[in-house]
C-alpha cells in the first residue's frame, strides 16, 4: 500500500511538471482573446443602441449569428476556412475564434448595462451641450461599467474553460498537454484529474477576484440588498 502511494505521488508530480509550463500559455490565450472580446463587445453593444436602424439591425444580426453558432464551429471556420485564405497561425486563429464568439455575449451585457442608466443622465448631459458621443463616453459608459463588471468577469471565467477547445486545432495549452501526456504514458485518470484540478484552481481564483470586484464596484440600487 505504501509503495502504491509513493508511486502515485511520483506519477502526479511527473504529470504536474509536464503540465505546469503550459499554464501561462492557457492564461495568455484567455487574456488575449477576452481583450479582443471586450473591445468588440463594447463597440457592438453601443451600436445596438444606435438610432440608425441599419446599424442597429446589422449589429443585432452579428450578435444573433455569432451566438447561434457553437464556439467549436467558430474555431474550425476561422482556422481551416479563413486561416487557409489569410495564412493564420494556430494562436491567432484560436484567439480570434474565442474573442469573436465571446464578443457577442459581452455586447448584450454592455447593452443591458447602458440601458440600466436612467434616461435623465442623457438629458442632463445634453443640457450641458454634450454630443451623443460625448455623453456616452464621459457619462453613460463609465457608470454602466460598474454595473456590468460582475457578468463580464463571469464571462471571463467561462472563456478560460472554453479556451480548452482550441486544442482541437493543435494549439498547445493545458488540455492539449494533457492529451500529449496521456498518449505517451496511458495514465488517463491521473492525467485528466490533474488537468481538471489545475483548471479548478484557476477558476476558483478568478471567482474570488469576481467577488472582490463585486464588493468594490457595487452600485447602490442594483443587485442584492447586501450590495
Amino acid at each position: 500500500m505504501i509503495d502504491w502511494i509513493c508511486e502515485q505521488i511520483v506519477l502526479y508530480w511527473d504529470i504536474f511538471k509536464y503540465l505546469i509550463p503550459v499554464v501561462p500559455w492557457t492564461a495568455l490565450i484567455t487574456v488575449t482573446s477576452f481583450a479582443l472580446a471586450l473591445v468588440l463587445g463594447l463597440i457592438i453593444g453601443v451600436l445596438r443602441l444606435s438610432h440608425n436602424r441599419a446599424i442597429a439591425f446589422i449589429s443585432g444580426a452579428y450578435v444573433n449569428i455569432i451566438r447561434g453558432v457553437p464556439l467549436l464551429v467558430h474555431i474550425f471556420f476561422i482556422y481551416f476556412g479563413l486561416g487557409s485564405l489569410l495564412n493564420l497561425d494556430r494562436f491567432t486563429a484560436g484567439v480570434l475564434a474565442v474573442g469573436i464568439c465571446y464578443s457577442a455575449y459581452l455586447a448584450e451585457i454592455f447593452r443591458s448595462g447602458i440601458d440600466a442608466i436612467a434616461h435623465g443622465q442623457y438629458e442632463a448631459a445634453m443640457s450641458l451641450g454634450m454630443t451623443r458621443f460625448q455623453t456616452l463616453r464621459h457619462v453613460i459608459i463609465p457608470q454602466s461599467l460598474r454595473i456590468v463588471i460582475p457578468p463580464v468577469a463571469n464571462e471571463f471565467i467561462a472563456s478560460l474553460k472554453d479556451s480548452s477547445l482550441v486544442s482541437i486545432i493543435g494549439l498547445r495549452e493545458l488540455t492539449r498537454a494533457g492529451r500529449e501526456y496521456y498518449s505517451q504514458n496511458f495514465t488517463d485518470f491521473q492525467t485528466w484529474f490533474l488537468v481538471g484540478l489545475l483548471y479548478l484552481v484557476m477558476t476558483l481564483t478568478l471567482t474570488r477576484l469576481v467577488k472582490y470586484l463585486e464588493s468594490v464596484y457595487a452600485v447602490k440600487g442594483f443587485g442584492s440588498s447586501r450590495a
